[in-house]
């Protein structure tokens, strides 16, 4: 019987885990759609906007390369 509890615990363990590493993975393929779906502009274009609304901020905490 104790042998069989440790079972359903480690199984509910795994599931979660399971869970967590595919929402991870699929978050990350996500925000790497989103990238392509952006489109590109030109410097000169950049240049206008960083002069309009100041330069970004530097706080993002994750990138991808695509």
């Amino acid at each position: 019987m104790l042998n069989h509890m440790a079972t359903i615990t480690s199984d509910k363990k795994l599931r979660s885990l399971i869970k967590e590493s595919v929402r991870e993975v699929l978050g990350t393929e996500l925000m790497k759609l989103r990238a392509l779906a952006l489109p590109e502009i030109a410097m000169r274009e950049q240049r206008d906007i960083e002069r309009r609304y100041g330069k970004p901020s530097r706080k993002s905490v994750k990138s991808y390369s695509l």
